[in-house]
Order: structure tokens, then C-alpha cells, then sequence
């Protein structure tokens, strides 16, 4: 393994106590990946107490396999609200008619893994029929942003061959525009029936849930010939854990805590272009 340590908060001397902390230290040195980022190799066992440091110094630290690498990667899949962009869109779009408050609580619910996603999802879209079309514009127009390193990330799985996937339980009038914003090669998002310009409340065809979300990542990875250690997944809600274990690696991006036990490798201090330095070497 390697130990990943990366964020802005990092300092030479947060390096010089590192190496102090680490059990049977035998001299490695870090090698530098990035403006704030640093690798040590050739680690054996997990020091818990290096973790802890790290976190209490507000620097993520990661003990990555050393076969996950960028050239070893064939397939990145992501989750889009909250993850590749900074906003919950529906969250957005209720407060376009000051439902807001009642939609975030049953997002954040789904989120916290307390209801299951299909039914948030519906009673959420509930919530805004009458809503007019243009709403989701304006959310384009004045809300939605990408996360930082979103590009820098992008645009580096195109420089490494690694096909990029955004799957979200959120939709594709947001999905599509992201994927304009930055060249992802697939999308998949759920879609809202509007009649006459109008929300209707429900949502078309079969919802993405997290087992679609797992499903849509197994059938790319199986038809772009990838094995499952050639495919990482990065999220941040309950609802992207069953496709982060799908993946070879699963990385939580300033997630629930429930999702940061589960990952592979977790992102709380970074922004996404901390990818490119987790899988660098």
C-alpha cells in the first residue's frame, strides 16, 4: 500500500510527525503529487494513529492499494448532486415555490440511509406539481455549480483513458447540462413528467435507485471489458453505496458518515481533483 495524504492544510511539519507516528518507519520519503498532496510507499499495515492525526489536523489520509492507480483505472462512475455539483437540484427546485424545508428534510433523510430512495424521490416530485418548467432553468441558471476539481478530475480520466459515467438519482434536465459542462461520456438520471410546461408530480419509467445506480455500473464495466478493479465509484449519500461496493474501489466525497465507514477511501478536506492524487503515483 501507499499512504495518500493530501489538502491544504498540510504542512512539512504535519510530514515530519507522520513519519514519527508510523510503526517500523524505515526512512521512505514522501514524494509530492500535488500543490498539497504526498504519498509515502511501500506501507504494510493501516496505523490507526496516523488516521487519527490526520483528521484531527483536517488532512485526508488514505492507505490505497498500489494496483489502484490512474493507469490501471478503466472506468470512473459518480454520483452527481451533492458529489460532481455543489446543490441537491430538487432541494433547488422547491425553493422555487418555498417548499424547500419540507423537501430537504426527506432528501436528507434518503441520504441518511432512514427512507428508502424510491419513495423519498416520489414523495419529493409530489411535492412540486403545479411547479412550472422555467423553474428548472432558473436553477440551472443561478444555482448550479460544479464541485472544485470537478474538471481537473474529467479531464484527467480523458488524458488516462478512463471512461466516466455520471449516474444520479436526481435528473436528467440537470444530468445532461453537467454533462456539457464537462465532456462525461455517459448519463444516466431519472426524468420528470412535465405536461403543458407544468410539473406533474410524477416521475417516467423505472426510478434510479441505488441498485440501478449498481446496475448501470456493471453493465458498463462489462461492456467496456473491465474487471472490478479496473472501476472506482465516488459518492456521498446511502444511496450510492451498493454501486461504490460494486466498484474496485468505492471513495466518499465529503459524505454522510455512514457512507464514510463504508467507502474504500474517503475525501473530507479536498476538493474532487483530490482523486487524481489518491490514484497517483
Amino acid at each position: 500500500m501507499r499512504l495518500v495524504i493530501q489538502g491544504s492544510a498540510i504542512r512539512s511539519q504535519h510530514l515530519a510527525a507522520i513519519t514519527h507516528i508510523l510503526p517500523g518507519y524505515r526512512g521512505e520519503q514522501f514524494t509530492q503529487v500535488g500543490q498539497h498532496a504526498y504519498y509515502l510507499p511501500n506501507q504494510q499495515d493501516i496505523s490507526l494513529e496516523v488516521q487519527h492525526f490526520c483528521a484531527a489536523e483536517k488532512i485526508d489520509c488514505a492507505y490505497v492499494q498500489n494496483h489502484f492507480t490512474l493507469k490501471n483505472i478503466g472506468l470512473a462512475v459518480m454520483d452527481m448532486d451533492s458529489t460532481l455539483i455543489s446543490i441537491e437540484c430538487i432541494d433547488e427546485i422547491a425553493d422555487m415555490c418555498g417548499l424547500k424545508p419540507q423537501v430537504a428534510k426527506i432528501t436528507e433523510s434518503a441520504m441518511l440511509g432512514e427512507i428508502e430512495f424510491a419513495e423519498s424521490l416520489r414523495r419529493r416530485v409530489k411535492l412540486l406539481a403545479g411547479l412550472d418548467e422555467s423553474a428548472l432553468q432558473r436553477v440551472i441558471d443561478e444555482r448550479l455549480q460544479l464541485n472544485p476539481g470537478a474538471l481537473e478530475w474529467i479531464d484527467c480520466c480523458k488524458e488516462n483513458g478512463i471512461r466516466t459515467m455520471l449516474v444520479s438519482g436526481g435528473f436528467d434536465f440537470f444530468a445532461e447540462r453537467v454533462q456539457a459542462m464537462t465532456g462525461i461520456d455517459y448519463v444516466r438520471a431519472n426524468s420528470l413528467e412535465i405536461i403543458n410546461d407544468k410539473l406533474t408530480g410524477n416521475v417516467l419509467g423505472n426510478i434510479v435507485d441505488a441498485q440501478a445506480k449498481a446496475d448501470f455500473l456493471m453493465q458498463a464495466s462489462a461492456e467496456l471489458g473491465l474487471k472490478q478493479a479496473q472501476v472506482v465509484a465516488i459518492g456521498d449519500g446511502a444511496n450510492d453505496l451498493k454501486m461504490m461496493s460494486a466498484a474496485g474501489a468505492g471513495i466518499a466525497y465529503h459524505a454522510k458518515p455512514l457512507v464514510q465507514q463504508q467507502a474504500s477511501y474517503a475525501l473530507n478536506h479536498s476538493g474532487l481533483d483530490g482523486l487524481i492524487y489518491l490514484f497517483s503515483t
